[in-house]
């Protein structure tokens, strides 16, 4: 089965303001839980704002990234799905 990709909307207040080693332990907790999971979860990258992070996952489907948030703490406040992507070069013919 292909791995679906899904952007996930994190609010964990104050969370801009964590320093490396802070960021360094979330990550690993994120990662001990995604092993547990098995392959049909995987974290690509996560952009971190002020209040809330934005993470990008490939799952199977959601509800794994729903179970991911539950063992891990890390809240899943909003999941959506990504059906297409488009970059600048989208307009150039193919």
């Amino acid at each position: 089965m292909a791995l679906r990709k899904f952007i996930i909307e994190r609010d964990i207040p104050a969370v801009g303001t964590l320093d490396r080693e802070q960021l360094r332990g979330a990550a690993a907790k994120s990662n001990e839980v995604l092993t547990q999971l098995g392959p049909d979860i995987q974290w690509v990258e996560s952009f971190v704002a002020a209040e809330k992070t934005f993470c990008v996952y490939l799952a199977k489907d959601e509800a794994i990234i729903h179970k991911h948030a539950e063992i891990s703490g890390f809240p899943a406040t909003k999941v959506t799905e990504v059906r297409k992507m488009i970059d600048p070069t989208t307009e150039q013919a193919a």
